[in-house]
This record gives structure tokens, sequence and C-alpha cells, in this order.
């Protein structure tokens, strides 16, 4: 029994998104005239209160495009030193946008609205104009970290206040309303874009969606078509996404109460120096001092347990909805039981 807990993007389609996806209607999307991918558009748009949306190939993608949506060169995008798009975006901000970035180090990966406000530049010819900050809920390399409404809004009060763009990261988003009960809306009338990922938890095999409103989302189309996004008969892969909205949120909460789990097994193990707070269904957790993630790694994958090596001490977990109840019994029996400090010989 092979357990993939290297990321929630390893997701394949259930029988049933299959069947949902060969029968969609579908066109020319570059055209506007994929009925499946504009339903797609109109039902993300709506979610949020939003008056459009965009389906672009991927979430580096929707985060890209609104980045360059939302300034011009010169400008500069304050973010937190573990965002996504800082740290896993091949430098899109400077080579797509040609902005500079002022990262913030906050806390798993969460920024606090007075750190914010301390980092908007001051209006001299020699600094860039701080113009945008980027949110990520949740934070990947945070552990899975989740903003509540309030600290989300409290930021978005600064950005106001400053005549600075909000735009969301929600590649996890569902993954952190499950928990907070916070409703789509609410999230939407916070920020001027959010991205969301389609092919995370949510389980369809690709694509995400950027929301904003209809000005924001006409220029965000023409940066999608010179970025090599503008898509054909898309509709195929819109219906995974318009399934996957319509019938995957609410079992992320199983996939997060199955992380927290897993997270309490590995807190008292003696081959873990410490793990992160464990809110949604991302686990990392550092080893101990002689333990290298290679060794861990390489024990695990002779069990047929596989994850990814996420620091130069640190292991992650990702569940998801292609790890049934059985699989999380064994690797609880593998993570309690089978592996401990001696199976290293320290």
């Amino acid at each position: 029994m092979k357990i993939n807990l290297i990321s929630d993007t390893v997701t394949k389609p259930t029988q049933e998104m299959l069947a949902f996806m060969f029968n969609a209607e579908v066109g020319d999307d570059v055209f506007k005239e994929d009925p499946t991918v504009n339903k797609l558009e109109a039902h993300a748009a709506d979610l949020f209160g939003k008056e459009a949306a965009l389906y672009c190939p991927s979430g580096t993608m929707t985060n890209q495009i609104a980045i360059k949506t939302h300034t011009q060169p010169l400008d500069e995008m304050i973010c937190e030193v573990d965002s996504h798009v800082f740290q896993y975006e091949n430098g899109g901000y400077a080579f797509n946008s040609g902005i500079a970035v002022n990262t913030i180090q906050g806390k798993y990966g969460k920024l606090e609205a007075d750190q914010v406000k301390k980092a908007i530049k001051l209006d001299y010819d020699w600094l860039p104009n701080s113009k945008i900050v980027v949110v990520e809920n949740t934070c990947n390399k945070g552990g899975g970290s989740i903003y509540t409404l309030e600290e989300l809004n409290a930021i978005g009060k600064v950005c106001q206040g400053n005549q600075l763009k909000y735009h969301l990261d929600g590649a996890r988003l569902f993954n952190a309303l499950v928990e907070t009960g916070d409703s789509t809306a609410a999230i939407g009338s916070t920020f001027d874009s959010i991205s969301i990922c389609l092919s995370k938890g949510l389980g369809a095999p690709v694509g995400s969606l950027l929301v904003g409103d209809v000005g924001f989302i006409k220029r965000a189309r023409k940066f999608r078509k010179v970025m090599g996004g503008g898509m054909r008969q898309a509709g195929y892969i819109a219906a995974a996404g318009l399934y996957a909205l319509e019938n995957n949120i609410d079992r992320l909460k199983v996939d997060n109460d199955r992380a927290k789990a897993i997270g309490s097994v590995l807190d008292q193990s003696n081959y873990v120096a410490a793990v992160k707070p464990v809110q949604s269904n991302i686990v990392i957790f550092d080893l101990i001092e002689g333990i290298t993630p290679a060794m861990f790694l390489e024990k695990l994958a002779a069990l047929e347990i596989h994850a990814s090596a996420f620091g130069p001490q640190s292991i992650r977990f990702v569940t998801h909805l292609d790890i049934s109840a059985l699989m999380i019994e064994r690797l609880m029996e593998v993570l309690s039981t089978e592996i401990s400090s001696d199976s290293f010989h320290l």
C-alpha cells in the first residue's frame, strides 16, 4: 500500500469527477466561447462576491498575473519571507513585473498589520513605490498556518489607508475556511484580488482561478494571453474545477483533522525535535540532530510511505483526498512503533 504524502497536488480525479469532465460542453475559451469555463468563472466570482474571474493553468500564473495587473515597474510588493510568491515562483515578481520585493519576517508565514504599516516606503526618488501586499492563506512553508478574518481585515485597513492593493494567494484557502467558518463573501470583500487553486486538496487535475472586479479581470486576460495561458477547449479541465467547488470543499476538514492527528503522534516521537503548529492539512517537523531528511525519507520509502524534505532538517507531510483512513492508520503505526531514534543507530 503506497502512501503518498509528498503534496496534495498528487491527487487524481475521482470517477465522478472524470464522468463530469467527459460530459462537459466546450468551446474556444480565448474567444470566451467555452460554456463550461464561463460557468466556472461565474461560479467563482459569485462565491466571493466579486464581479469576474479568470481560469488559468496554475496558481503561480494567477498570482503573477495579479501582481502584474496591480503594479508597474519601480513598484514594490510587501510579503512575508516564507510566502509562496517569494519562495517558490522563481522571482516572477521581478521577471514579469519589474518590481522590487520587501520581505517581512512574520510568524509561521503570517504578517501582522503593524508590520505592514512599518514596511511601507516613503515617497523618495531612490525608493520603490510600495504598491501591493500579498498574503498566503494557508501558508505552505509556515506549516499550513491560518489567518483569522480579523487579522486579514486589519491588514486590509492598512492597505486601504495607504492606497495599496491587497492580494490573497489562496492556494489552500478552503482548507482554512473549513476551520474558521468564515464565508467566502467575507474573504472576497477584504481583498482586491484572490487566487484559488483547484488542483490541490480540491482534487482537480489542473487549474487555478483569479477573481476580482471587471476592469481588473479584463486586463488580467491580456496578461494571461501574453504569458501563454490562453486555452482553447478548456472546458474539459474546467469541469473538474467546477465539480471540485461544488462537491469537495467540506471534505477538506477530514484532511485537516488527519494532519492534526499525525502532528500529535510526531510530537511524542523521540526522533522529532519540533513540530510546527498543525492548523490545516500540512505537517512540518524538524528531525533531531544526527538524522537527516534523506535518512528519514529513505526509511519511510522502504515502508512505501513517501514525503518530502522541506529544509535542512525538516520533513513535510500533506494529507489529501487520495489518503484513506486505512493509510492513516498504517502511517500512525509506522510513526509510533516502527520508527524511533534507535532505527538510525545514533
